[in-house]
């Protein structure tokens, strides 16, 4: 078992990576203080795998348990789900003395976590990532929210989970696309921060692919290592918390334009990786030869390399709709060869002659 303490004064949190850490999740939840009723928010994928595990869990530990499901899919990330899950939410008696318990990928945990954060102005909750993508990245660090037509992720909250709980074991039921797209973020930690961290999963890809366990855990602590490190210096994304963005503005506006629904969030971000190496090489911050190891692991990992063709126009706008956008201008993140990260600031014009986009 590793445990990960987040250092966020109040917020402060662990986060516990273990194989078969479910059985503790009731344990820990009355440990750490909290109370009522266990609002568990899944999806139908996950649900018939590991909600019964997580209700005996809680049960076992005084807990009333509440079963809630929301659709499948980054499509149901929105605010009609949002809405339904509220009236879930009150008919089951979630009060200010409940919480939520996320079980599921990263629609699951932000969807859930932004409804805790809004319910009744807040009430705790717990975060039980079930997805590679999100035990790696999306359930730590408080990011909680909904899509909005004209952008991912235009509504949300910081809202730190008072745990979270990664069972690697549940990784066995996840399918290989679905594995894959959850290295694209993997792979971001190492080209933007952490260049032991790159060399490690380029000399393990293999073994990683073939979910050799302990490898797995290693990979998954040093991910949210890095994670934590940053969020702890920049909990609300003032400055330094947007380099763990690397690959996500051009990555968001290929999701956003696909209709949240040709492509899965980590696909969409190892295209925006390419193209954010693309412009780097641009920019003189990484050699050409950099350039090709990371596109060679990212390929070697099963993840797209060829850049979808989109309107420029439409593709204009949805990098536009980037929250990183101030006054015309995208912060972008940039890679300083592999394992550093640089901050460059572009129209987006700019951004799409510098990667290629305009060839």
């Amino acid at each position: 078992m590793s445990v990960l303490h987040v250092n966020l004064a109040e917020n402060s949190y662990d986060i516990v990576i273990e194989r078969g850490a479910l059985a503790s999740l009731g344990r820990r939840c009355r440990d750490i203080g909290l109370k009522g009723v266990a609002a568990v928010i899944s999806n139908p994928t996950v649900a018939p795998l590991y909600g019964a595990a997580v209700h005996e869990s809680l049960s076992s530990a005084g807990f009333t348990v509440a079963q809630i499901e929301i659709p499948d899919g980054e499509e149901y990330k929105n605010s009609t789900t949002l809405n339904q899950l509220y009236d879930n939410l009150l008919a089951a008696g979630v009060d200010r003395g409940s919480f939520v318990v996320a079980l599921g990928g990263g629609v699951v945990g932000d969807v859930a976590g932004y409804a805790a954060a809004t319910w009744m102005r807040g009430i705790p909750f717990v975060q039980v990532p079930t997805t590679l993508l999100a035990q790696v990245d999306s359930s730590v660090g408080g990011k909680t929210g909904i899509d909005h037509p004209k952008g991912k992720n235009l509504i949300g909250a910081f809202y730190q989970p008072r745990l979270v709980l990664i069972d690697v074991d549940t990784l066995a039921t996840l399918d290989q696309r679905q594995f894959r797209a959850g290295l694209a973020e993997v792979i971001k930690y190492g080209v933007a921060v952490d260049l032991p961290f790159f060399e490690f999963v380029e000399a393990n890809s293999a073994a990683i692919l073939a979910m050799d366990p302990d490898l797995l855990i290693q990979m998954i602590l040093r991910s949210c290592q890095l994670k934590a490190e940053v969020v702890e210096l920049d909990e609300k994304e003032a400055g330094l918390r947007a380099i763990l963005n690397y690959g996500h503005t051009l990555g968001h506006a290929f999701e956003s334009l696909s209709g949240y629904r040709g492509l899965v969030h980590g696909e969409a971000v190892a295209l925006g990786m390419v193209l954010a190496a693309r412009v780097s090489v641009a920019e003189g911050m990484c050699s050409q030869e950099d350039f090709s190891r990371i596109f060679a692991l990212i390929t070697r990992c099963g993840l797209p390399v060829e850049i979808p063709h989109y309107d420029r126009q439409q593709l204009l706008k949805a990098v536009s709709a980037d929250k990183k956008s101030k006054g015309g201008c995208i912060t972008f993140i940039c890679n300083k060869g592999i394992g550093m990260y640089a901050m460059s600031h572009h129209t987006p014009e700019e951004l799409l002659i510098l990667s290629g986009l305009e060839a």
